[in-house]
């Protein structure tokens, strides 16, 4: 043994391969192997197994003279409540909603001594059910005590910020062009129908003649009586590619008009800003888009939805009492040789790791295709 301490401390001739350790890292290896602080065995043999431990982080728990954590990502605010309609559900089990059509359109004529005829009745059915999402994390307990930067106990705050991506991105996929292969919009496929009379979506690009042409295409939607309805767009919700275009097109107070035949432009009022449309940027929308697209069409995809409280798009749902994302720790299965309860920062029996835990319950579906207009790239 001393052979070999002789020969660990004599560095002269010996170059590491790497060259990447110091002086006091090489000397903090010795200082353990040797046991140069005399401690009881147990305590030394404890040590060892603490080493092999962190060394799942040896960045983190290196022995260098400056350490530092950088503030992690934060997530995005959702914006998908804002033109979105969000309720709850009792259970797993797919969960009905109804809508009544009929019996408020024009009424009949009735002449003298005629009878008055009966107004027929529709009823249109949705589904939605929510899924169960979650992940665990361990640490083992030597990780946490040598964690004095306090990059290993903000677990709890990932686990959020996961749940928030979590929700965002099943939005935005419900609305998003979803479709397989790129072909166009299907009927059942995604939020929009393939019927003549049912067209919401335009392969123009978001500029104020195609935005315009949504408006009115939305604003003369009919009911299933053949009947106008009110269907006024209230939100705007486009990419962050799309952001300063959209906001562009919403302040200005001019728009350029090319007509006759030499192609004269001249400038003529843009009532846009006038018409009270409120900006939503979705920086989730381009994941989601291109989940069967390309990224370059994912980026020109703009959406107008109605206000939720009138005509629902889209609906969100939460399992009734798990509204929140649930974040907890496995309780320790150790007890004191008294028989007290141990918490359960000192991890369990047989491996001291601490677990944490965090699940969300949480879905989605297409409502009334009314409520919406897509305009960009299709397919």
């Amino acid at each position: 043994m001393s052979d070999l301490m002789k020969l660990m401390e004599d560095w002269s001739g010996y170059v590491s391969l790497k060259n990447t350790h110091t002086d006091a890292e090489r000397a903090s290896f010795i200082n353990l192997i040797s046991n140069s602080d005399n401690v009881p065995a147990h305590l030394h043999e404890y040590r060892i197994k603490e080493a092999m431990t962190t060394s799942d982080f040896p960045l983190l728990f290196g022995d260098v003279l400056d350490r530092q954590v950088l503030a992690s990502y934060k997530a995005t605010e959702p914006v998908w409540k804002a033109y979105s309609k969000q309720s709850t559900v009792r259970d797993f089990k797919v969960s009905r909603r109804f809508a009544i059509t009929g019996g408020d359109g024009m009424l009949d004529r009735v002449v003298e001594k005629g009878e008055y005829l009966a107004s027929d009745r529709e009823e249109e059915k949705y589904d939605i059910s929510v899924l169960k999402y979650g992940r665990q994390y361990d640490i083992s307990w030597e990780s946490l005590i040598n964690d004095d930067l306090g990059a290993l106990k903000d677990t709890p705050e990932r686990f959020a910020r996961g749940a928030i991506r979590t929700e965002a991105t099943i939005a935005a996929r419900l609305y998003a062009n979803l479709t397989m292969a790129g072909a166009a919009h299907t009927a059942g496929g995604n939020l929009y129908s393939t019927l003549p009379a049912e067209l919401n979506e335009t392969a123009g690009a978001l500029t104020i003649g195609f935005l315009e042409q949504g408006l009115e295409n939305m604003a003369g939607r009919l009911d299933a009586g053949g009947m106008p309805i009110q269907c006024r767009a209230k939100f705007l919700v486009v990419p962050p590619a799309l952001e300063l275009t959209a906001r562009q097109i919403l302040t200005s107070t001019e728009k350029r008009y090319t007509g006759g035949a030499g192609g004269t432009s001249w400038p003529t009022s843009n009532v846009l800003p006038q018409y009270g449309l409120q900006l939503v940027v979705d920086p989730y929308l381009p994941a989601a888009a291109t989940f069967n697209l390309t990224a370059a069409s994912a980026n020109t995809q703009w959406y107008l939805f109605a206000d939720p409280k009138e005509i629902t798009a889209i609906e969100l749902a939460h399992l009734s009492g798990h509204e929140r994302p649930e974040i907890c720790m496995k309780a320790s299965d150790k007890v004191t040789v008294g028989g007290g309860a141990i918490g359960p920062m000192s991890g369990d029996f047989a491996t001291d790791n601490v677990l944490y835990r965090v699940r969300l319950v949480f879905g989605g579906a297409r409502m009334d295709w009314r409520g919406s207009y897509m305009g960009g790239s299709i397919g």
